[in-house]
Formats: C-alpha cells, structure tokens, sequence
C-alpha cells in the first residue's frame, strides 16, 4: 500500500519554489495523472476510471482556498466530465489532441498568463503545455521526455495521490493549508 509522502518543502527545486506564490489555475491530464494509467472496460464496453479520493479532496481544498482547477484530456469519458463537475472544476476538456491550442484560448479567454498556471501531464502530447506553464509537473511513471521538462515529479505515483501532493505543497508555500487544516478540511472557518 502506498503511503503519502511527507515532502519537505526546502528540499523543493528552486523553480518550484519561484513560482508557487503566483500559481491560481491548476490544469491536469487525466490518464497517467488523475488515473493510473489503465484503462478498464465493462462487459458492454462501457471505459471504466478510478480516480483516488485524496487528489479529489485536493481539488476541494484548492477551490477553497480561491484557486481554479480544470481537465484537459485527449480522452473523452462521460464519468470524468460528471466527476469535474462535482469536484467544481472551471475549465473542462475532454477528447482534446491539440492540448495546446485549447491551453492558448483559456489563457484569452480568462484573462490569465503563464505565470499564473500549473500543468500535470505525463506522455508527449502534454510537452507543448508543459513547456509553457509556469510550474511544469508530472508522475514518476511519465514518459523520459516528459520528466525533462517537468520542474517537479511527484512522490506519489498516478491516480494514488500525485495530484493532492502538489496541492498541498503550493497551499503550504502560500500560506493557505493552516486555514485548510485548523477547518478539518472544509476551508476557511467563518468568522461568524
């Protein structure tokens, strides 16, 4: 069973460390990423996902704490589309190949830049968006030439976590994950 790693936060690339403080809009890929890798398919061919709740409570925590989240797959999966909406992700693309070209509008259309922007990704078509963003990140299970121009890979392997780990790095580098820990999770405690 794989136990979450304790990551100390000065033994963090210094890149990593230059960013974290402007990073608002997590985008994620989804196999090899929110997922194992694997893909599984029922009786009637129906695709079957398993995402790990800890990287879905990572996505809460991260939205409470003012911050976006969004997909962009070259996959399309009904499950994945309905398990965003239920996490509250902004931005959701699924069955996308030319990842950067839809990273290109977001940026237009939100008004965000680089700097404000993380990326997971893990196989060659997520290299464009990768090298782009301001905190490039992946699994250690990713391609060789993904790792290259990744700033940080993860502890945690894919769909066990990987997602959730960097979430709490940068909410501990921003000063966000007290607030997150002293509510049991559920975000900020009002002062009412």
């Amino acid at each position: 069973m794989f136990m979450p790693p304790e990551i100390d936060l000065n033994a963090l690339p210094d890149r990593f460390l230059e960013v974290a403080h402007a990073i608002r809009f997590i985008l994620l890929d989804v196999d090899g990423i929110l997922t194992d890798g694997r893909l599984h398919f029922d009786a009637d061919g129906r695709e079957l996902k398993s995402m790990h709740v800890h990287d879905a409570s990572g996505i809460v925590h991260w939205s409470r704490a003012g911050h976006e989240t969004g997909l962009l797959s070259g996959r399309r999966s009904r499950g994945i589309a309905d398990r965003a909406d239920e996490l509250g992700m902004t931005e959701v693309h699924l069955g996308k190949l030319d990842k950067l070209a839809v990273y290109e509008d977001l940026l237009a259309r939100r008004g965000f830049d680089d700097s404000m922007m993380c990326y997971f990704g893990d196989d060659l078509l997520d290299i464009p968006v990768l090298e782009r963003v301001a905190l490039p990140i992946t699994v250690r299970q990713a391609r060789p030439d993904v790792r290259k121009v990744c700033s940080y890979v993860t502890e945690a392997p894919a769909g066990f976590g990987a997602v959730r780990e960097v979430i709490e790095v940068l909410l501990k580098l921003q000063g966000r994950y007290d607030a997150i820990l002293a509510s049991d999770g559920r975000g900020p405690r009002s002062s009412t």
